[in-house]
């Protein structure tokens, strides 16, 4: 199953940005810092394993020529990837080119490095040209741990860059996925509301036709002011609201004075952003289940509230209670508030449903407050 998104990675998503931004050439400074501290720190370690087996040679000096030839080489890789075209989504240039790359840079990163680190050696006074330090043996046994350190080093950013490539497809491809799979919920959520009208319109043609054309005419306004909505994803909670007494004056033909609704939005809360048609398959299913069964019918009452960083929708109703539901939800209007809360909201949302002290059921949505 698609792992649910984030409020943050759906918040950007519903406004139509993508959740994962295509990689560009622009350097991340703070990124390229933190890879240099984390280089410098590797130089350090290094400079100190050298002085720890050859301690008759100053540890100045093994620091110095550890970290120039560390930072320079370090430089080379880490600042020309940018301009290979074919790092621009990796972070890492391809084939040859990235192999070339770090070749090239651990030998200029090598010459460089010792030619000033040796420079400085000289200054300070920490060998004399001449002396050991410069003989082909020791010669050897730089460029040799020059180029282990140096291979260790470059894959280690290389995985790292990696790693945070595949996380940032995985991340894509669940946004995708979970986009698809709210546009299918909300597909599936239309037609059922649209084909329970329908047959409610049908019983009435032949039973009470001045009724059945009165709720004609409001399916034909409720219709015509939703279609646009219906083509987003959110909406305000306000509009949701709007939506809702449009339903309710809808259903309110068919039952006349066996229906009575209440609805409670706080100013406050009248622009916070929810999912489109979050609340009417709570309603569907408290006419359907709960009021329609009652001879006498009953009333509905959708409110909203917030409770810290929560919101809480709640519709509750006096029908019959759990003999004419399941208080765990089963049906398709429940079942689908609870996946749509999933995959919009993850588990930071809930949806619980309880009889109420005055017979009948009450079913509370609790999701994240956006900013």
């Amino acid at each position: 199953m698609v792992a649910p998104l984030t409020p943050e990675e759906f918040k950007r998503l519903q406004h139509g940005k993508a959740v994962i931004e295509a990689p560009t050439h622009r350097i991340d400074w703070i990124h390229t810092l933190g890879n240099l501290l984390q280089v410098i720190a590797f130089c350090v370690v290094l400079a100190t394993l050298q002085y720890a087996f050859m301690p008759d040679r100053a540890f100045a000096r093994a620091l110095t020529y550890s970290l120039l030839i560390g930072g320079i080489t370090w430089a080379l890789i880490d600042l020309g990837r940018h301009f290979f075209p074919s790092s621009a989504e990796t972070g890492w240039p391809q084939g040859w080119a990235s192999l070339g790359l770090v070749l090239a840079a651990i030998i200029i990163g090598y010459l460089a490095g010792s030619f000033f680190a040796g420079a400085l050696s000289i200054y300070y006074g920490w060998h004399h040209p001449g002396a050991g330090g410069s003989s082909s043996s020791h010669l050897r046994t730089s460029l040799l741990i020059t180029m282990l350190s140096g291979t260790v080093a470059a894959f280690f950013f290389y995985s790292r860059n990696k790693s945070a490539y595949l996380n940032r497809k995985m991340t894509e491809a669940r946004a995708h996925a979970s986009e698809a799979r709210l546009k299918l919920l909300q597909s599936q959520l239309e037609p059922h509301m649209l084909f329970n009208t329908l047959a409610n319109l049908r019983a009435l043609i032949g039973t009470d036709p001045e009724r059945a054309t009165a709720m004609l005419d409001c399916l034909n306004n409720y219709l015509r002011a939703t279609l646009s909505g219906s083509l987003a994803s959110t909406h305000t909670l306000q509009a949701e609201f709007d939506r809702l007494r449009d339903y309710l004056e809808l259903m309110a033909v068919r039952m006349g004075p066996r229906l009575g609704y209440t609805l409670e939005l706080p100013p406050e809360l009248a622009k916070q952003s929810v999912p489109t048609l979050l609340l009417q398959p709570l309603v569907e299913n408290s006419i359907k289940h709960g009021l329609e069964p009652r001879v006498e019918g009953g009333n509905i009452t959708v409110s909203a509230r917030r409770e810290g960083d929560f919101l809480v929708l709640e519709v509750a109703d006096t029908g019959v209670g759990v003999s004419g539901t399941n208080e765990n939800g089963s049906g398709f209007g429940v079942a689908q508030v609870r996946e749509r809360l999933a995959n919009t909201y993850g588990a930071s949302s809930a949806l619980k449903l309880e009889a109420t002290s005055t017979g009948g059921m009450r079913a509370a949505a609790r999701i994240p407050i956006t900013p």
